[in-house]
């Protein structure tokens, strides 16, 4: 049957083909500039088993044309151009590291079409992509994703996938037609789990060690000021007031951004040896590690985190200690010294939703140096 005059065509293939039959539609005409010979744009929409399947994408395009310059956009491709808009707007590094981690587990998938992504693929990654870490107690073995991890990749394909859709490279988003299975939450919930504070008996043996492992001092410098690991990693020189004794500094919340936070007598000389230490090394940053085997001496969260662990590791300390547990030592701390609620909201940039209190009270530092103070 004669297909009608510009809705495309379907020719089949010479030879032994798994998909001899192709399919074209006609954009336009183009003229050769030598000859002024004018044919037309045929361009192809694939290769099919049957003719049945070639005349049906027809169809379907006929009823629904899209751009088929990006028909043959794959995911990383996809990734690309959506991670160079979005990553831009999140406000932390966290945040960028968070979806680039998700999206290691997804190698499997990377190459084939977007048109052609269905929830089962993002399902079946979920499941079953993995990554082979190059350090660490995994190097070489292959690790399947956690239930966060897949909580935080079926999270990514909703957002990647919505920009496809505002851009009509897909006319549909999978990802949001399905939820996270009941076996996902619950392995996630059972994961979490609160803080764990550095005990007297910890803290004694980090103070013993300072100067022996190397280290130390951040650990040690995070319980005396309550800071984020990642706010830890970034703290610049400029400001680090050591005249003053306090330190500017503090990220992802509007209440934790640019907070003022006196430095215990306990650790003072343990920061001016970190911050004579980074005029010498000619850095900006206030931590630093000249023999970091990945470049840059500048410390990131990632970096932190791994120098926590093997201080953790080094004084056989609780092995489930994490980054965040010095923060909440001192909160810990600060509520056993009777420390001000407000001033200890202030000093690790909680938001502070008395009225009143946020909007009327000025704590200058010294109130809050003398309620820091209170910790022995």
């Amino acid at each position: 049957m004669k297909l009608p005059n510009g809705y495309g065509s379907v020719t089949k293939l010479s030879g032994n083909r798994r998909k001899p039959y192709l399919a074209r539609v006609t954009l336009g005409w183009i003229t050769d500039e030598q000859t002024g010979k004018t044919v037309q744009n045929r361009v192809p929409l694939g290769t099919f088993k049957t003719k049945k399947e070639a005349l049906q994408a027809l169809a379907e395009y006929g009823a629904n044309p899209y751009d088929i310059q990006n028909a043959a956009m794959t995911l990383a491709e996809l990734y690309d151009k959506w991670t160079a808009a979005y990553f831009p707007t999140l406000e932390s590094e966290s945040s960028c590291r968070t979806i680039k981690s998700a999206w290691s587990y997804c190698h499997a998938i990377a190459g084939m079409r977007v048109k052609d992504l269905r929830a089962r693929h993002i399902k079946g990654i979920m499941e079953d992509g993995y990554i082979i870490p190059s350090r660490g107690a995994n190097k070489g073995e292959k690790v399947l994703a956690s239930a966060g991890t897949k909580s935080r990749i079926k999270s990514m394909f909703n957002l990647m996938l919505d920009y496809a859709l505002e851009y009509e490279l897909v006319d549909k988003n999978y990802s949001r037609t399905f939820e996270l299975s009941d076996d996902i939450i619950k392995e996630k919930e059972e994961a979490k789990r609160g803080h764990i504070i550095f005990q007297d008996s910890e803290m004694q043996t980090l103070w013993e060690n300072v100067g022996k492992i190397r280290f130390v001092d951040w650990v040690l410098i995070q319980c005396y000021m309550g800071w984020r690991p990642q706010e830890l990693a970034i703290l610049e020189l400029e400001d680090v007031h050591l005249e003053e004794r306090y330190i500017v500094g503090g990220m992802k919340t509007q209440a934790g951004r640019h907070r003022m936070v006196p430095i215990h007598p306990k650790i003072f000389d343990l920061v001016k040896k970190n911050y004579d230490y980074a005029l010498e090394l000619g850095s900006h940053r206030l931590f630093n590690d000249p023999d970091s085997p990945k470049g840059g001496m500048a410390i990131t969260y990632d970096k932190y985190a791994g120098r926590f662990d093997k201080v953790i590791t080094a004084l056989k300390l609780r092995d489930d200690h994490r980054p965040h547990d010095p923060r909440m030592t001192f909160i810990t701390m600060a509520k056993k010294a009777e420390v001000d609620e407000y001033t200890i909201k202030k000093l690790v940039g909680h938001r502070i939703t008395d009225i009143t209190e946020a909007a009327y009270t000025d704590r200058d530092l010294e109130w809050l140096r003398a309620e820091l103070e209170k910790i022995p």
